[in-house]
């Protein structure tokens, strides 16, 4: 309780209740360079910076309490010369602390990577295809969730169910498609599946299986995996140009959503009969999921809610990761936030209340996740500082508690 009155405390002092639109009143565009007179011909940059400060009052003896890490540091372009075809490329680096810095700037982790690049084909006005190393994922909204305009701090980490078992960072190699009939949006996909897992050289028992499928069964049984994501919009229409779900429109929008997904790896995990033979079972993670996002009356107030029902199934008994990441089994999850009405049109106040209940076959317990927070956008999502309070209870232990405050600029 001291820790909710702390955090509620800080909120007031470091974030102004005051409101507008959902974009910046100063973006006007963004960083869009047209190579024609009308426009039609250009490229964009987008680029965004996450700053951390992390305090963790249960932290082991000896190590710090307050850490400070760069969350996300990522550039993306594309470019159209004709609305035929598209091209975009991402790349970036993640979780930068004092643990993975290196001396010169020259190691793993100091490295930006590349996230995505695809190229796209148009069908006409509604539908396009494209192949490269993509974001058109399955499953839910959130494991297409943009990290630009999320209304939590971060993303629920286990709606980006896949990332490291079967693709690179949650993106895949392969072929997509995308569009829209009426008011249904789609988007399926078709991918390669990483040989070199997060478990790659594991070998399996009998007691759980491992996620090598393509490493140990060969890429003819387990190679490839298919995903898809399908929601209808019953109210104002949301833009699929980019794969990009929007967290929150803070009043910019009236939009109601009710959508679902999959995701299907045959033979992704693999375990050991008795007599040491190897035997694939199939990956299988579906979704379901609501999405409300709309003004209050005419005074700036604004309410975003989110529910999702997934359920896991990575094999029998499978888990893996701190608190079992990855793990068969169900999860509910939602959040719900509120932007306070204000007269102000440059700056808006937002707290929010999240909640994930998970079980976990693997150990038969469960996972329960609150977290507190508050967004004080100083121009829309591209200049927003947020705070939040997480208490993480995993079965019978003892709860965990992180308080994480955000800065954040993107262009």
């Amino acid at each position: 309780m001291k820790k909710l009155v702390l955090l509620l405390l800080l909120s007031s002092f470091l974030i102004p209740c005051v409101a507008f639109s959902q974009g910046s009143p100063d973006y006007t565009g963004g960083l869009k360079v047209k190579l024609n007179e009308d426009g039609s011909k250009y490229f964009r940059v987008i680029s965004w910076a996450q700053f951390w400060a992390q305090h963790n009052s249960e932290a082991e003896e000896g190590t710090s309490k307050t850490n400070f890490s760069i969350r996300r540091a990522r550039v993306l372009m594309f470019s159209q010369i004709t609305s035929n075809f598209l091209i975009l490329t991402h790349f970036g680096l993640n979780s930068l602390n004092a643990n993975n810095l290196s001396p010169v700037g020259t190691g793993e982790n100091s490295q930006l990577f590349l996230h995505a690049t695809w190229g796209q084909w148009s069908l006409g006005t509604d539908h396009a295809i494209g192949a490269g190393l993509h974001y058109w994922n399955g499953i839910s909204r959130l494991n297409n969730q943009s990290t630009l305009n999320m209304m939590t701090l971060d993303n629920n980490r286990e709606s980006w169910a896949t990332i490291g078992l079967s693709d690179q960072f949650a993106r895949h190699i392969g072929v997509y498609a995308k569009g829209k009939l009426g008011k249904l949006q789609y988007r399926v996909s078709i991918n390669e599946s990483l040989t070199n897992t997060l478990q790659a050289g594991t070998v399996p028992d009998s007691e759980a299986p491992v996620y090598t499928g393509r490493e140990l069964l060969g890429s003819e049984e387990a190679g490839k995996n298919f995903a898809g994501y399908f929601d209808y919009n019953f109210l104002d229409q949301e833009s699929n140009f980019l794969p990009y779900k929007v967290g929150s429109y803070i009043g910019g929008k009236k939009v109601f959503n009710i959508g679902a997904g999959f995701f299907f790896h045959p033979n992704g995990s693999v375990f050991a009969n008795t007599d040491g033979t190897l035997e694939g079972e199939d990956v299988a993670i579906f979704a379901i999921d609501a999405f409300y996002d709309a003004p209050i009356g005419q005074n700036g107030s604004a309410i975003t809610a989110y529910a999702t029902y997934q359920n896991n199934d990575y094999g029998t008994d499978y888990s893996l990761g701190l608190g079992g990441t990855y793990a068969t089994g169900s999860m509910i999850y939602g959040h719900v936030g509120y932007v306070i009405p204000n007269d102000n049109k440059k700056v808006k106040f937002q707290p929010y209340v999240s909640y994930n209940t998970r079980s976990i076959d693997f150990n038969d317990t469960n996972e329960s996740v609150l977290g507190i927070g508050g967004n004080a956008y100083l121009s829309g999502h591209n200049s927003k500082i947020s705070i939040e309070y997480m208490n993480t209870k995993l079965g019978d232990a003892d709860a965990q508690g992180l308080i994480t405050l955000q800065a954040m600029i993107y262009l």
